[in-house]
């Protein structure tokens, strides 16, 4: 891993092909949408985009059960597509990272399809088939994250099958290693196209423990799972047998030795386990993933306090890799709502653009995110996230975060000429892309500000991070690199505050942000303010 490498530091904008751009009229984003708007994307100051799964799907889960990993979906269009939209990214200094699904795949898929017919089929062992119990129960009480139990009935071999996910979404059994050589070529098919790296969904999960142990009960009082509903029954368990079992290291370091045989590419892998940031600090180093995060930044918690004690437990843990954070994505409630309320202003979304981009480490942007995008309210009649339905009114699943993007104020905010796959709200209209590029002080404009000049601050983009104590409002930390030490600091509260900040400083003119004054050595933050400064000491 060099400084050089273009991962380290890269700020990585996250699409969601449904919602991004139609532009066949069924109400679908595409692959021709999004090479539409790649010159969009540049203009933002991003390094590269991570496309979220574009492959053969029956869409259950809306691409993450994947019937055909090394072909394109008909609704997002083709291969040439594809081959046309990294050619265009890569012209405009754009790297492409794809979303890769290496634990499992839909019960569409040819695999599960052969193995499902008997129990001596060529492909008989590649899912996890297991006897019932005497009394015709699951083998254990393993559980799924979309509700119920883990275990689905086969009759046609008369045995239960696993499933960490929807019941069409079949675990695949990397305790066979002709599935870890399938799932390997998998991703050399890619490579050999071109792309820059993969971001790696739930790469905790390919193994199970082999011996099926049962997962052990949770306190109720630690039953806090991330992006989980309140009422989801696997936050009443231990997940210690059903992913993250030791084995997976070994997979890891294939996954790499492959990687490494092509010039300057990166895996990204999202990671929940018991203890994330472990399991981040382990799996991340130069013999396994480049680079990896988890969900410690996509819950409620925005305080001072939590942000920092929870990427200092991850310094501490993670001595040889590189974290990658997101305040938002596909999965969970848009971070401006969800860390503001819903009355949260433009001062809020400016700010946290810039805060994510101050940590030490990558950065995933996920698309709406520069225009300040809340999470929108979906009504069940128009719901399609099988998650939500399953746990309404309780919780109300991911459509909220995954509406289309506005991009000019015409009908369906410019995303589509047919009717959306999800409504576009109001709250999105008034904030597209068009409005926003010819408003000066728009989130929009102020996030793209300070991206490029992000990139001129080399201790921004690679600098080490050490935290500084600061008013309990306050959010502050120091970034260096080399002969560059960047004072950071934030007010995350709509208070304003005042801070006695360091002596030797020289103010940095950071655009996008709202700033704070200095005065007699005192640091005057508005609220939701922010300061940026070279340490001359």
């Amino acid at each position: 891993m060099t400084l050089q490498s273009w991962w380290r530091g890269a700020v990585i904008y996250q699409i969601y092909p449904r919602s991004f751009l139609d532009t066949n009229g069924d109400g679908v984003g595409d692959l021709p949408g999004i090479i539409a708007r790649l010159d969009y994307i540049a203009s933002l100051g991003v390094d590269a985009i991570w496309v979220s799964p574009f492959f053969k799907s029956p869409m259950a889960d809306f691409g993450y059960d994947i019937a055909d990993f090394r072909d394109v979906d008909p609704m997002f269009g083709t291969l040439a597509d594809f081959d046309a939209l990294l050619e265009k990214a890569h012209a405009l200094g754009l790297k492409v990272m794809i979303d890769q699904v290496l634990s499992h795949c839909s019960d569409q898929h040819a695999w599960f399809i052969e193995s499902r017919q008997s129990r001596d089929n060529p492909k008989a062992d590649w899912f996890v088939w297991v006897d019932a119990k005497p009394d015709g129960t699951p083998p254990n009480n393993w559980l799924s994250i979309f509700g119920g139990m883990a275990w689905k009935w086969e009759p046609r071999r008369g045995q239960y099958y696993l499933h960490n996910f929807l019941s069409s979404q079949p675990q695949l059994n990397f305790h066979n290693p002709d599935v870890r050589a399938a799932q390997l070529d998998g991703l050399k098919f890619w490579l050999d196209r071109g792309v820059d790296g993969f971001r790696l969904d739930s790469v905790n999960f390919p193994y199970h423990d082999a011996q099926l142990r049962d997962n052990p009960p949770k306190p109720p009082e630690l039953r806090t799972g991330r992006g989980f509903s309140p009422d989801n029954p696997y936050a009443f368990q231990y997940h210690y047998f059903n992913n993250t079992q030791p084995e997976n290291i070994g997979l890891l370091e294939e996954l790499r030795a492959l990687m490494d045989r092509y010039p300057d590419v990166g895996a990204l892998g999202e990671i929940s386990s018991e203890d994330s940031l472990a399991t981040t600090a382990e799996y991340c180093n130069e013999r396994r993933l480049h680079m990896g995060y988890s969900f410690e930044l996509l819950v409620d918690d925005s305080s001072p306090a939590y942000i920092r004690g929870t990427v200092e437990a991850l310094e501490a843990k993670m001595t040889e890799g590189w974290p990658c954070w997101a305040i938002s994505n596909h999965d969970v409630q848009r971070a401006i709502t969800r860390w503001g309320g819903a009355d949260a202003g433009d001062a809020l979304a400016k700010q946290l653009v810039a805060l994510v981009c101050s940590l030490r480490g990558s950065v995933c942007l996920y698309q709406g995110e520069e225009l300040g995008l809340p999470e929108a309210d979906v009504p069940f009649e128009a719901l399609q996230d099988p998650y939500g339905k399953t746990f309404w009114p309780n919780f109300k699943g991911r459509d909220g975060c995954r509406t289309p993007m506005p991009w000019n104020d015409g009908d369906n905010a410019g995303f589509s000429s047919g009717t959306p796959w999800l409504p576009v709200p109001a709250s999105h209209r008034a904030r597209n892309v068009a409005a926003q590029e010819n408003n000066a002080a728009s989130v929009l404009n102020a996030a793209r500000a300070f991206l490029h000049w992000r990139k001129t601050q080399p201790a921004l983009v690679h600098g080490s991070i050490r935290f500084l104590d600061a008013p309990e409002q306050v959010l502050a930390f120091v970034r260096e690199h080399e002969d560059q030490r960047v004072l950071v600091a934030f007010n995350l509260s709509g208070e304003t505050v005042e801070w006695q900040a360091p002596a030797s400083i020289t103010a940095l003119d950071a655009p996008g942000v709202v700033q704070a004054s200095r005065v007699d050595g005192v640091l005057h933050f508005p609220p939701r303010g922010a300061a940026f400064a070279l340490l001359t000491e």
